[in-house]
């Protein structure tokens, strides 16, 4: 991608990772303005902190965060003090720019089509997803250290699902000694999980799978731990829900089981908003060269 052709990036709400991100932008040599965020954030010099959408008109490239929104129409901006309404900002940017989001609703496609905006989902995109997993895993291991009694090494530790996350937290429990097992539904997932020396189950058999975990890991975004499932957990185990919204695990039968909960999300924005923030950049820069073709 040439400079010349897309300088002007504003980087809408979010947490940690965005303001990184606006950072890393403008350390490249891009303009870059920085919208929902208050005057403390640790931004650089060169970034320019604006307080009202109309910066937003003579942006070529729009970044918001993941998610988009925290509510309702209200963009996810937890530095601003002020709701910030995505269809006010979606209004002010020009119908030539490109703009993307992360984990970005129907519904908020919906009103960026309505006002000739196309919006793209980096979380979509493969490369953004596979490494977003790496500090997802390791902040989720750095969880179980804080909170076990015990290392992990020798401890029983069970995943649920074994997709991108699943397949970068195996290895890493693997290499600190952990006794892993994978569960999952498709044969092809077990059969990977065997060969890098997990033990496997199905999840058809998940409850007795559970039975004398000290660590367990979901990833799966479909309730799996209901209250007869998490009937069969040691009341010393720890369970780690790793799942976006709407997770995998209930969390008020839990909470009266005595079952500790953990539900992990936007690890990667809490434990490495650099390196968190360094992927959606790249993402989006490789993004804006696929659009530049």
């Amino acid at each position: 991608m040439e400079k010349h052709k897309l300088k002007r990036f504003a980087v809408v709400g979010g947490d940690l990772r965005q303001i990184s991100l606006a950072n890393h932008l403008a350390q490249s040599g891009f303009s870059v303005t920085a919208l929902g965020f208050d005057d403390s954030s640790p931004f650089s010099p060169l970034v320019t902190v604006a307080q009202h959408p109309h910066c937003l008109s003579s942006m070529d490239v729009v970044i918001f965060p993941l998610p988009v929104t925290s509510e309702p129409n209200i963009v996810n901006a937890p530095f601003f003090q002020e709701p910030l309404p995505l269809d006010q900002c979606l209004r002010r940017i020009p119908h030539k720019a490109a703009v993307f989001g992360g984990k970005i609703s129907p519904q908020e496609a919906a009103v960026a089509q309505g006002l000739g905006l196309a919006m793209e989902d980096y979380l979509h995109r493969e490369e953004m997803a596979v490494l977003n997993a790496v500090p997802t895993a390791e902040g989720a291991i750095e969880l179980a250290m804080n909170e076990l009694p015990v290392t992990l090494w020798r401890s029983r530790c069970l995943i649920t699902g074994f997709g991108r996350v699943g397949k970068v937290l195996a290895p890493m429990l693997l290499a600190l000694g952990a006794q892993v097992t994978v569960a999952a539904r498709k044969e092809a997932d077990l059969a990977w999980a065997k060969v890098i020396g997990c033990q496997t189950a199905r999840l058809k058999n998940l409850a007795q799978a559970a039975k004398g975990q000290d660590v367990i890991y979901n990833t799966v975004p479909s309730l799996l731990f209901n209250e007869e499932t998490l009937k069969y957990l040691e009341p010393s185990c720890l369970l780690i829900d790793l799942a976006s919204k709407p997770g995998g695990v209930d969390m008020e039968a839990a909470k009266n089981l005595g079952i500790r909960t953990i539900w992990a999300l936007s690890i990667p924005g809490k434990v490495a908003p650099i390196t968190a923030a360094d992927i959606i950049k790249d993402t989006i820069l490789n993004m804006l060269e696929e659009r530049s073709k």
